[in-house]
């Protein structure tokens, strides 16, 4: 099964990097934020993260009184800049495929997973794993592309007005779930596609009770100040669950 590692490709590595350096992102303003109002009390907890990139969470984790943070990523630049700038005692980073999270032993309390979960082909492999590495009553937060914008597949994804002026989102082969390619920084990078039942009915058929479901969207007073953020009226960009490990 293809193990993509897009994020040591030099151009996508670069215009990623320029893109979260914006402070007005989406992921500052939406993903992060949301998602980090779903944690629980992080003290003493043992954490791993999937896909933890430049590792600054792992570094906000333990800041939060985790006990012990695990971040796991494919990327070598990514673990590269995170060993640099994010590294402390009580952190180990790891060079792991999500893939392979069968080659690592559990216990942990948490795992949290910010924007990787639409790469990987073998969606429910991943949520299978992360259950046997969870302690009983052991919390999955996670964040992935909007199954409204996976299924897009090419194209101008909106419907607009002869000015330009966006009327609504296009929702193409929704229920036809895999593999999509797009254009993000460079040609080919590689997303899957699911529809948001099989997001959640694999949770539940793996031994997950869903907790919290977020799809985020702008604030009337985010929206004065950024008005391009209308477009999350149209379609969210973001879903975010939070789902325990039945004991």
């Amino acid at each position: 099964m293809a193990k993509q590692n897009i994020y040591d490709n030099e151009t996508f590595f670069a215009g990623y990097s320029e893109l979260r350096a914006r402070e007005a992102n989406a992921n500052n303003l939406f993903e992060i934020p949301e998602r980090f109002a779903l944690l629980p009390d992080l003290a003493d907890l043992r954490i791993l993260d999937l896909g933890c990139g430049s590792g600054e969470h792992c570094m906000d984790y333990l800041n939060m009184g985790a006990k012990e943070v695990t971040g796991i990523d494919i990327s070598e630049k990514m673990l590269s800049v995170a060993k640099e700038k994010n590294s402390a005692p009580g952190i180990r980073y790891i060079r792991m495929p999500m893939e392979d999270l069968d080659k690592l032993e559990g216990g942990f309390d948490l795992v949290i997973s910010s924007l990787a979960i639409h790469y990987i082909e073998d969606y429910r492999g991943v949520v299978k794993n992360v259950r046997r590495l969870l302690v009983p009553g052991g919390e999955f937060i996670f964040s992935q592309e909007h199954p409204i914008n996976t299924c897009h597949t090419g194209g101008d994804r909106w419907v607009r007005d002869e000015t330009g002026y966006k009327l609504s989102a296009k929702v193409t082969d929704y229920a036809k779930e895999g593999e999509r390619e797009s254009v993000w920084f460079v040609d080919n990078v590689k997303i899957y596609h699911r529809s948001m039942s099989t997001v959640i009915n694999v949770l539940i058929e793996e031994g997950f009770k869903i907790e919290k479901i977020v799809e985020p969207k702008p604030s009337e007073e985010l929206l004065e100040k950024y008005p391009d953020y209308y477009d999350l009226y149209h379609k969210p960009d973001f879903l975010i669950v939070k789902a325990k490990a039945e004991s």
